[in-house]
Formats: C-alpha cells, structure tokens, sequence
C-alpha cells in the first residue's frame, strides 16, 4: 500500500493507516532526528511526536510527498528541540568506565566498518551528512530532500556529490579501499 493510500486511509477514519505510516517510516525517521540530538530515547519521542501533530492537524498533503513531508517536519520538530536543549549530566562518563568499554568492544564486534562508516559521516559538514543520508539511506529524490533541507535541487545535487567525494576520501584513510567510488 502506498504512502498516500495509508494517509488517505487514516483521513477516512481508520488508525491502521498511520500505525502502517509508523511501522514503514518510524525507526529510519527515530534514527533521521537522532543525527541531531544524539539521544535515542528522545528522538523516539521525538518521532512520536512527528506522527503526533500529522494526527491532529491532518494537513493536506500533495500526492507523494508525504514521506518528504514528514522528514520536513522531524528535520524542523529536531533542530527546535537542540536549540533549547541543555545538557544536565553527561553520559561520556558514564563509557569512560573499563566494563561499558568491554561492554561496547563486544557488541560492535564485527561491525567495525559500519563503525568506521559513521565516524566518517560524522566528520562530514552537516549539510553534506544531511543530503547523503535522506538520498541514500532514506531514497528520497533530489527534490523531496531538496523540500526538507529548504534548498533547491541544484544545490543538493552538489551536496550529494561533494559529500560522496569526501566520504571516499576519509573512507580510503581509515582503509576501507573498497568505498565505492562516487
């Protein structure tokens, strides 16, 4: 079923079309909005939220851009949440202990270049994080994530390149020869 037939669906008064919107798009857009705060629990919360005000104000939405519409939403619901955000103590710490270390040596394991892969992301300017992430990793088009990051598509499409170009680069220092090239 399609995203605009779920949406539809929940318009016409049956929940199972945004509990399928939840399911389809819930823990990528959980993971979209935790790329800016950094805090799990609350980027869940976050995204319920996001669902939350799609519930109430039911706004009207152009077909297919609904997922679009949604990134647009956490994307501006997270940068207001980081901007009164203030950090009352740190979990750094808390990993700074020798059994998190082993606890954490353990469960990456052989996730090591996924590892690597994020530390790289991280190192990116944020604007190129931002476009490779909703194009590679969520598929939105050029201009659905053109419509999120409130740029045009050109702009993005030189994002998209100019960040591939540098996550190639700090990929092949950190040894991963194998990066696909852009």
């Amino acid at each position: 079923m399609t995203d605009d037939a779920l949406y539809r669906l929940y318009l016409e008064g049956d929940d199972a079309g945004v509990e399928g919107l939840m399911e389809r798009y819930g823990d990528a857009l959980t993971l979209y909005i935790d790329g800016y705060l950094g805090d799990i629990h609350e980027s869940e919360d976050l995204m319920i939220e996001v669902f939350a005000y799609l519930l109430a104000k039911k706004p009207r939405i152009r077909p297919g851009a609904l997922k679009a519409y949604i990134y647009k939403a956490a994307r501006h619901m997270a940068l207001r949440c980081k901007s009164r955000r203030r950090e009352v103590f740190s979990l750094e710490e808390l990993a700074e202990e020798p059994e998190a270390e082993q606890l954490v040596e353990e469960a990456a394991g052989g996730r090591e270049r996924a590892r690597v892969l994020r530390e790289c992301m991280s190192r990116l300017s944020p604007d190129y994080r931002e476009a490779l992430y909703l194009t590679y990793f969520e598929g939105l088009s050029y201009a659905e994530a053109a419509k999120v990051m409130k740029k045009n598509e050109k702009q993005i499409t030189n994002m998209v390149y100019r960040g591939k170009r540098s996550l190639h680069a700090l990929l092949e220092r950190e040894g991963i020869c194998d990066a696909e090239q852009y």
